[in-house]
């Protein structure tokens, strides 16, 4: 058993550990990272974030195509399944692979590819597919293992016609209904892609309204164009019982209703990747969702052990994820730190919405004089041009000081959109004001004259 020493070691590959990695490998440490697949990426690359999202652009394509006049004259609407489509997609997993195993050959990180577990605080031992054996001893070590679907023991997911969120990647048919337990971020983006390709899509949602945490107006308007592409959101459900046959799959609801599809997608929550660790090993212990705490420097209560990304729950967003994979790996050089705060959401539905900052529910809960800046995209040169008109960009501010409070945006590009809103609002002072988007020359026609549009449509409300 051969035996190697590291300054640091990272257990993933995906944004949070490569992040960690190649900052260490670059103020000039040893470094190694371990990942328990076949390729380096991480669940992010190959299960969730660019699989989903390379899926969804594929069905907009198609969408477009079916429903624009100018392409009728080269012939009828195209039907597409699902497998076709995911193919497509793998294109781009492929292509993300390469490039970032190019990131750690550049940086000279070793790679290992097997499990990860602790033997003591300083050494982990990584068993690859062929029961080899490497040890691994590291001055300091990043846990970055990410999350996987939480799999409820009373659903066989065994079963052929019952998915989560990963297995769903394999779906080798396009059925068509499909049943999706789980509106928040991950239903709601499937809900839309399945939609779009025709399916019938009942989606399940816990609670009151979809993606509470969104500014309400557009947590509405989400739900309206679900319903507009033929999704049928049914809230304050939960399951009784989730059964599947040859011909399909029977939901039974709490409520007593009966739901019956070709297909069900379990999309309710996330699991922390501890379980294979051996934790216990060194006296760590993960919560009951498997996720590690963390103090404000993403280190675990032993010093020398840090945790980032999913493993340690919110935001559970590949955006803050390689954040904090940079951020620990600055701590454990001592680097100046900065925690992860203010992170945008971008969330890939048809349409897709992102926001940063407040909502008007939190600054009428704060007692926070503020108004309200809009501009509908239907109104912009660049989305008359393009065709897509759905959307709109709100801007929140403080009615005395004109400091920009929150940014909401919803269609098209809106997940590009919000940076510009977000870049202003981090500034000091007086230059974080709604001001600066009438005082700003923008070029003409984009989807970011919105700003401009919504300013002045802002600050008229105010005299």
């Amino acid at each position: 058993m051969a035996v190697h020493s590291y300054d640091v070691v990272v257990i993933g590959t995906g944004p949070a550990g490569e992040s960690a990695a190649i900052n260490a490998a670059k103020h000039g440490k040893r470094v190694a990272v371990v990942e328990k697949q076949s390729a380096v990426g991480g669940n992010c690359t190959h299960r969730g974030t660019i699989p989903s999202k390379a899926l969804r652009h594929q069905v907009r394509q198609i969408m477009a195509f079916n429903t624009n006049r100018m392409f009728r004259d080269i012939g009828e609407p195209r039907w597409f399944s699902f497998p076709k489509v995911l193919a497509r997609s793998q294109r781009t997993i492929d292509q993300q692979v390469a490039m970032r195993t190019n990131f750690y050959a550049r940086n000279r990180v070793d790679l290992y590819f097997g499990v990860a577990r602790f033997k003591d605080e300083h050494t982990l031992m990584v068993r690859d597919d062929h029961e080899g054996i490497e040890e691994l001893h590291a001055q300091k070590v990043v846990i970055a293992t990410g999350s996987r679907p939480y799999r409820p023991a009373d659903i066989d997911f065994r079963h052929p016609r019952i998915y989560c969120s990963d297995t769903i990647l394999g779906l080798n048919h396009t059925p068509r209904t499909l049943i999706i337990f789980g509106a928040g971020v991950i239903g709601s983006e499937y809900a839309s892609i399945f939609s779009g390709l025709g399916v019938k899509v009942d989606l399940i949602d816990t609670r009151d309204r979809l993606l509470s945490f969104l500014d309400d107006e557009i947590s509405d308007a989400l739900s309206y164009h679900l319903r507009h592409h033929g999704v049928l959101v049914r809230h304050n459900e939960d399951y009784a019982s989730v059964e599947g046959d040859e011909a399909g799959v029977t939901v039974e609801l709490q409520s007593g209703k009966r739901l019956r599809a070709d297909a069900f997608l379990w999309a309710n929550g996330r699991t922390g990747n501890t379980d294979e660790l051996g934790l216990e090993s060194i006296g760590l212990q993960a919560n009951g969702r498997g996720q590690l705490t963390v103090d404000e420097h993403y280190r675990t209560e032993i010093p020398h052990i840090y945790a980032v990304g999913d493993v340690i729950g919110w935001p559970s967003l590949a955006s803050a994820a390689y954040d904090q994979g940079k951020n620990a790996s600055d701590d454990l050089l001592d680097e100046p730190f900065r925690m992860v705060e203010d992170v945008p959401t971008g969330i890939y539905t048809i349409p897709e919405i992102s926001s940063v900052g407040k909502t008007e529910r939190e600054l009428t809960q704060a007692r926070v004089p503020y108004e309200v800046a809009q501009a509908f995209f239907k109104d912009t040169a660049r989305a008359q041009i393009t065709g897509d008109t759905v959307g709109m960009l709100k801007i929140l501010f403080h009615r005395e000081t004109l400091e920009i409070l929150g940014i909401h945006c919803f269609g098209d590009q809106a997940s590009e959109i919000v940076h510009i809103g977000q870049a202003i609002m981090q500034q000091k002072g007086e230059a974080n004001s709604l001001k600066y988007f009438v005082s700003t020359t923008f070029n003409y026609p984009t989807m970011a004259e919105a700003y401009r549009v919504a300013a002045m449509n802002g600050l008229n409300r105010l005299f």
